[in-house]
């Protein structure tokens, strides 16, 4: 696999022609970097098997089905914004707000913030909690390439 040889500011530019709308519709923008080899001969930390992430993926999925049970829907990505910000379901004032916060400075969009909330309710799917926390929210956000304030 070639490598980019391509100048900072040319890639920037590059990323730049992803519309506005278009952008808006992508929930993760991560950057991996290469690993040091130094880090792959073992850190001497534990970590997860491809079998434990399988079975706690599942255990995420089997989460957001029971919660979904009574709607159409069975997995966070097809819920509708609404519901998440239904009252039975919206989250905590002090929770949201971060996303508050990022919408009102116009850092991002309603749909962007639906976005941001399936997230992280997955993320607290895969955490094993019943809903998310504010570190989830901020995780979420994080994750769409979005600053903290």
């Amino acid at each position: 696999m070639a490598q980019c040889r391509c100048a900072a500011h040319t890639r920037v530019r590059y990323l730049q022609r992803i519309s506005g709308p278009l952008g808006d519709r992508i929930d993760l923008r991560l950057t991996v970097r290469r690993v040091p080899t130094v880090l792959l001969q073992g850190s001497g930390a534990r970590t997860e098997t491809s079998g434990e992430l399988r079975a706690r993926v599942t255990g995420a999925r089997e989460a957001a089905a029971h919660r979904l049970r009574r709607t159409p829907w069975r997995v966070n990505a097809e819920v509708p914004g609404t519901w998440l910000r239904s009252p039975e379901m919206r989250l905590p004032r002090g929770d949201t707000a971060v996303l508050d916060r990022a919408l009102a400075r116009g850092g991002l969009t309603m749909r962007g913030y639906d976005r941001v909330l399936r997230v992280a309710w997955t993320i607290a799917d895969l955490a094993g909690r019943d809903r998310p926390v504010r570190s989830d929210l901020s995780r979420a956000l994080v994750l769409r390439g979005g600053d903290l304030p």
